[in-house]
């Protein structure tokens, strides 16, 4: 009986499994690539906004703090998009008849709100708090960049989960004092530019962040250990109790900080950031 297959068709089987295999993985390989895109993630794009609004010359060139437009940064989950009466304050005395601003002057004079496109816009179930964020040492442009230098604003970053992740792993290279979280151009401590760091003890109701104060100017012999008097409780009665009362409160020692990660583990201790651990839960981001 002859044979229905000649002999090349084992290599040709052999072949179509394999082109097949690299068919699958070319594939996969090119959705994964293609997610991370810009594409997607609408990374470096600026939107076309009803008005140009240059963060540029609002921050860097006129020198107007973030909270000014974005007031509930440090009390909510949201940063807030300033309204239209914030824009007026200064713009009811200065361009007044720029042809730029007459969306925000119809705004004014119609109540309507100015339909800006978001340019951070996470997912309906991701939850994100600005407020747990900046309180706990991280700055504006760890996640959006240096804003004060985009004359149209862009993502910097993807704000994809595989990007929140390797901060949570490390979140020490990220954390800063609380005093530059608004410092655009923040860049960690160096030999050349060291930081000086001292942790209080944490009072009930305040934020942890707080106990901990920081310096870029050498506090001047902070670093040599202090020695403590040695008195009798405060609850003492006598001369020595009134002593003891009497005795001012012992100055913070600070320690001296030449890199980001010994400054970032410092803080990480002391802000009571918790460990990667103990963010298993998916409650912790998804609502």
């Amino acid at each position: 009986m002859a044979q229905i297959f000649d002999r090349s068709s084992n290599a040709l089987a052999r072949m179509s499994l394999v082109l097949t295999g690299l068919i699958v993985i070319a594939l996969g390989v090119t959705l994964d690539q293609l997610q991370r895109s810009p594409w997607v993630t609408r990374q470096g794009q600026r939107a076309e906004q009803p008005v140009p609004f240059s963060h540029r010359h609002h921050v860097e060139g006129l020198g107007l703090q973030c909270q000014y437009c974005h007031t509930t940064v440090e009390k909510s989950s949201y940063a807030g998009i300033p309204p239209t009466r914030t824009c007026m304050n200064c713009h009811a005395q200065i361009w007044t008849n720029a042809q730029l601003l007459e969306p925000v002057r119809h705004s004014w004079a119609t109540g309507e709100s100015i339909p800006w496109i978001k340019v951070h816009d996470l997912p309906d179930f991701v939850y994100f708090s600005h407020e747990i964020h900046v309180n706990k040492g991280i700055g504006c442009a760890s996640c959006h960049g240096r804003v004060d230098e985009m004359p149209l604003m862009y993502a910097q970053n993807t704000l994809q989960m595989e990007w929140c992740l390797n901060c949570h792993r490390n979140p020490a290279k990220n954390l800063r004092p609380t005093s530059q979280i608004y410092n655009m151009a923040w860049e960690g401590p160096t030999t050349d530019h060291p930081v000086w760091c001292a942790a209080a003890d944490g009072k009930a109701g305040v934020p942890t962040a707080q106990s901990v104060n920081c310096t870029t100017r050498n506090p001047g012999g902070a670093d040599a250990e202090m020695a403590s008097l040695e008195l009798p409780a405060t609850g003492a009665k006598g001369l020595a109790g009134d002593v003891a009362a009497a005795v001012p409160e012992v100055a913070p020692v600070y320690r001296k900080f030449t890199s980001q990660e010994d400054l970032g583990k410092f803080l990480v201790v002391h802000y009571k950031i918790r460990p990667p651990k103990d963010l298993s839960s998916c409650e912790v981001c998804h609502r």
